[in-house]
Order: structure tokens, then sequence, then C-alpha cells
């Protein structure tokens, strides 16, 4: 069987992954555990320690972040050159642009039936709902928008339920290069690590 850890960023990403993975993966030959950490310089600080620290044969490892107002490819090869010192360079590093919330920002239809949130859906027809990832404060967005409802944990929590997985149902790119790189690595394998 296949491992997959993921290393995250705050308690909420790991809360939508628990949610989420498993409509994503094939249960019945990967396994995966996702590890928080209290914000990214954490996550930094900790990330080559955690990865060699880890002995289970066959895992394959992916780093999730946000970007928040940082340079997405600074991130990127800040993190990878810390997963080339952990031994683990095929490790998956993915950003989410500016932050998780963009990936529900992406899917609106998914946003109305998380929070009982009447006519939101359509609001992803309007310019700045159509690329989310480009939205300077997607959490603000997502209290905005559901009234005062959304909060990081609870909303991470319903969210992972109602995210539709159809290639095109989400608007978020950094959500969909996320998915096809986790999917990627499983057929890649076919669901077990060489």
């Amino acid at each position: 069987m296949m491992t997959l850890v993921f290393l995250l960023e705050e308690p909420s990403a790991k809360i939508l992954l628990e949610g989420l993975l498993p409509r994503v993966l094939p249960m019945d030959r990967v396994e995966f555990h996702c590890v928080a950490f209290e914000g990214k310089q954490d996550l930094e600080k900790q990330i080559v320690r955690k990865i060699r620290g880890w002995r289970k044969p066959n895992t394959r490892f992916i780093v999730l972040r946000d970007q928040n107002s940082a340079d997405c490819r600074d991130v990127k090869s800040r993190l990878a050159e810390l997963c080339q010192e952990a031994n683990r360079p095929d490790t998956l590093i993915r950003i989410a642009c500016r932050e998780i919330e963009s990936w529900y920002l992406g899917d609106l239809e998914a946003v109305q039936q998380a929070f009982a949130a009447r006519g939101v859906a359509r609001l992803q027809r309007q310019r700045k709902f159509r690329d989310p990832d480009r939205l300077g404060s997607p959490s603000r967005e997502m209290q905005s928008i559901t009234k005062g409802e959304y909060q990081k944990i609870s909303g991470a929590r319903i969210m992972a339920q109602h995210l539709r997985l159809r290639e095109g149902d989400n608007k978020s790119h950094s959500f969909r290069i996320f998915i096809s790189g986790v999917t990627g690595i499983v057929q890649q394998s076919g669901g077990a690590s060489q």
C-alpha cells in the first residue's frame, strides 16, 4: 500500500484534506496522513526533520502552503530546497494561490450548498470569481458572501464534503493543479510506490 504524507501550513488545511482526500484517492490502495503546522514559518522550520524522520516505506510527500502575498515561484523554490535537504527531491509542492479559500471561491455552487447561501452560485459569472486565485483576500470574500457564517475550521470541514472534483467545476487553477498532482502520483505508481 502506498502512503501519502501531506505537510500542511495550518490545521484548517488538514481538516479540508481529511474530508476531501477519501473522495479523491483509491482508499483500498492508498493511505494518507495529514501533518498540520502552526503557520508557514513553523512548516518551513520543521519540514526537513519531519521528512527525514518518516521511516515508513512506499511513502510520498506532498507539501501544501498558502501563497499569501509572497511570490509563488520564490515560495516553491524555498520549499524545494528544504525537500532536497531532506533527501526527498520527489516531494510534490503545491501552493494555494493566495489562500486555501480561493479553492472554495472557485466552486461557488459548493459554497451555496455548504452554507445554504441562496444566490451565491450565480456570482461565479462575475469577473472576480472567474479567477479566484487572483483575489487579494479570499478569506475576507468568503466571510462576505456567507454573511459571516464562514469560519476557517468548520468551513474547511463542510467544504470538504461539497467541493466538486470534476474537471471544470472549480475555477481555482491552484485547486485543479493540486488535485491533478495528487492523482498523478497515485497513477504513476499504480497505487503503490516503487
